[in-house]
């Protein structure tokens, strides 16, 4: 009877544990990903490109990729004479970024190129769709900082638009702004865009960066 005893409490708190193991399990995983800000580090930051009070990064990835540039006609429509960086009537002017960011481990986290905005009707704008649920964040103006002479600009940009996905996902849909830094190459070609035979040539440029997601404080 002893015997018994013994196995019925033994066997109660092994219930007892396994149930308790798997709550925690259920809790942790219920998490959103956004809770983990604290583990997300940003470097220091020209004053230009340092974001406002009241916000955290929740989220890191490591861009690798292509800044790919076209040669047109500058100014154009839809680049005025101040955009043009020099007087000579023609310009390397970005299309788009074709890139992908990776965590820590190698893990691909987002996609990052050129798209319409649906809240500014269709607007072009810098995105960054998350690779697992689908989530999308437009970046609005960009706020540049030269860092270094022989890399694109760190920039700073203020969310100017997000999309859920009907599945749920919602990772990047907390997004207040999101900076570029530490870049590496990506500047536009110093050479083949100077005349009309060039118009229409596009150049390819392999370029890094860090790119930093920030939610308000608190995730509201």
């Amino acid at each position: 009877m002893k015997n018994c005893r013994t196995l019925e409490k033994t066997t109660t708190r092994r219930t007892l544990l396994i149930a308790c193991s798997a709550l925690a399990v259920g809790v942790t995983g219920s998490l959103p990903h956004r809770a983990h800000a604290a583990h997300v580090t940003p470097p220091p930051v020209p004053s230009e490109i340092q974001v406002e009070a009241g916000n955290t990064a929740f989220l890191e990835g490591h861009g690798v990729g292509t800044q790919n540039y076209i040669c047109l006609p500058c100014p154009n429509p839809s680049t005025p004479a101040a955009q043009c960086p020099d007087t000579s009537g023609f310009a390397w002017l970005l299309f788009t970024p074709e890139a992908t960011l990776f965590n820590d481990h190698g893990k691909q986290l987002t996609t990052h190129f050129f798209s319409p905005n649906p809240a500014e009707n269709g607007k072009i704008r810098a995105t960054w769709q998350h690779s697992r649920d689908t989530s999308i964040v437009w970046g609005g103006t960009a706020i540049p900082a030269t860092v270094t002479r022989d890399a694109i600009p760190w920039l700073l940009l203020p969310m100017a638009g997000t999309q859920g996905r009907p599945t749920g996902g919602d990772i990047l849909t907390a997004t207040t702004f999101i900076q570029r830094l530490n870049t590496q190459g990506g500047l536009a070609p110093s050479s083949g865009c100077s005349g009309l035979a060039d118009v229409g040539a596009k150049a390819f440029v392999p370029y890094e960066a860090d790119y930093f997601f920030y939610t308000h404080d608190g995730g509201e």
